[in-house]
């Protein structure tokens, strides 16, 4: 392997690794004199200002962090399907460099760059069984699965998830889908033998620390973040496998994940890929009888889905922090109005959030009249099996599923109005 030195930034030292294959990973350093470092895996984000603030700020904290960027050396596009096809081998190397200079290595990633990270763990402690100085995972806001599933279907874990032996930290903000999803995500990871730490950053969403809409909140936030992250690191330092895990090199093979549709959305509808397929509602491929929805408004009234038979009724999962979500409400409202006197409803479940945040949001933001359910614990949107902000379910007058849609969509065009009053309403 060679080592190439570039031309240094403001903050951070350039440099270029270069792999077995000859391919030049670009790195930049962000140097200090501690015992750990932090090598910063891609998310499929791109480049962004604020993660390299939280490195410097790491960096000032004692903490060395290298933002390692395969996807660039690869010439993959910057987005979350290309980091399917960066080797794993990329990342075992580019461990081996980072020990080099003696410090336990720990590895970050966020989003689906988890699944990364983990992959590239993995296959570094089968090349090196007995070498305990990878301290750990560090994840933010992890999307472990394969994929956005059907509607109304569990998504399935990448296999990776529950084949790991490292310790891992999991940052997680609370105004995000994959918050209802923490715990299944670390009885997932447990299954393995890691030693799983978790925490819930309130009133943040996820990126927060490089989104050009943070509030002052996830601007706070983000600022403080270097500081949890070293806690983070120092806890899983401190963490000590059990000798029989450690001595164990994981042999079963990692199955290959199958690279999501050109229309998966991330839990803030965001696609995942350059091209996006057009959204059109599909039929319902789930079990058709939906689970029971009984939820109260607003105003304290009490709105059961089984009191709605006889109708049809769209049912949508949203979350005023959601950009799609509020993006397609405009639309809902229009497609209300052009179902005025028909036996049609509309029912918005809320995602646990405050319900001074929702009124200041409908008076501020959108507004609609159709019903906003509070869904306080998140109990419905479990029980509905919902991966993906906005969701939604069309019912019809029988009480069953008949059409599910996840990520945003213009309601009130020709083509949903269609289906609604051929397929339902028999007009």
């Amino acid at each position: 392997m060679a080592f190439v030195l570039c031309a240094g930034l403001a903050n951070a030292e350039s440099r270029e690794l270069r792999l077995k294959d000859g391919t030049q990973v670009p790195v930049e350093v962000h140097a200090a004199k501690g015992n750990d470092l932090v090598l910063w895996l891609p998310a499929g984000f791109g480049k962004h200002a604020g993660e390299a603030q939280v490195a410097a700020r790491l960096a000032a904290l004692g903490v060395e962090v290298w933002q390692a960027d395969p996807l660039e050396a690869r010439f993959l596009p910057p987005v979350e399907s290309s980091l399917d096809q960066v080797p794993d081998d990329d990342i075992v190397q580019l461990i081996e460099y980072a020990r080099r200079g003696g410090k336990r290595v720990t590895l970050l990633a966020s989003a689906r760059g988890g699944i990364l990270a983990l992959r590239g763990a993995r296959a570094w402690q089968a090349k090196h069984p007995k070498d305990g100085n990878l301290g750990g995972v560090l994840l933010l806001h992890p999307n472990l699965f394969l994929g956005p599933p059907e509607p109304g279907k569990e998504a399935e874990y990448h296999p990776v998830a529950a084949q790991s032996r490292l310790p891992v930290y999991i940052l997680q903000p609370e105004q995000s889908p994959w918050r209802w999803r923490l715990e299944a995500t670390r009885k997932e990871l447990e299954k393995g033998g890691s030693k799983v730490f978790t925490r819930v950053l309130t009133d943040v969403r996820d990126r927060f620390y490089f989104r050009p809409d943070a509030t002052s909140v996830e601007e706070d936030v983000a600022n403080r973040l270097a500081g949890m992250l070293r806690d983070s690191v120092q806890t899983l330092s401190d963490v000590k496998l059990a000798q029989a895990l450690a001595a164990r090199s994981p042999k079963t093979p990692v199955t290959k994940a199958a690279t999501p549709t050109d229309d998966a959305r991330d839990g803030g509808g965001r696609a995942t890929q350059g091209a996006v397929a057009e959204r059109k509602l599909r039929s319902y491929k789930g079990n058709p009888v939906p689970p029971p929805l009984k939820l109260t408004d607003l105003d304290g009234r009490v709105h059961d889905l089984a009191d709605y038979k006889g109708q049809v009724v769209l049912v949508n999962f949203w979350a005023s922090w959601c950009p799609p979500c509020v993006k397609e409400m405009p639309s809902m409202q229009r497609l209300k109005e052009k179902m005025a006197g028909k036996p049609f409803a509309i029912l918005a479940v809320n995602m646990a959030e405050s319900e001074n945040e929702v009124r200041d949001f409908l008076a501020t933001k959108v507004k609609v009249d159709f019903p906003i359910l509070m869904d306080r614990d998140g109990a419905a949107l479990k029980a509905w099996k919902v991966f993906v902000f906005p969701t939604s379910f069309i019912i019809g007058p029988d009480g069953t599923v008949r059409y599910g849609l996840y990520g945003e969509y213009e309601w009130d065009k020709e083509e949903s109005v269609t289906i609604i009053e051929r397929a339902f309403l028999g007009m």
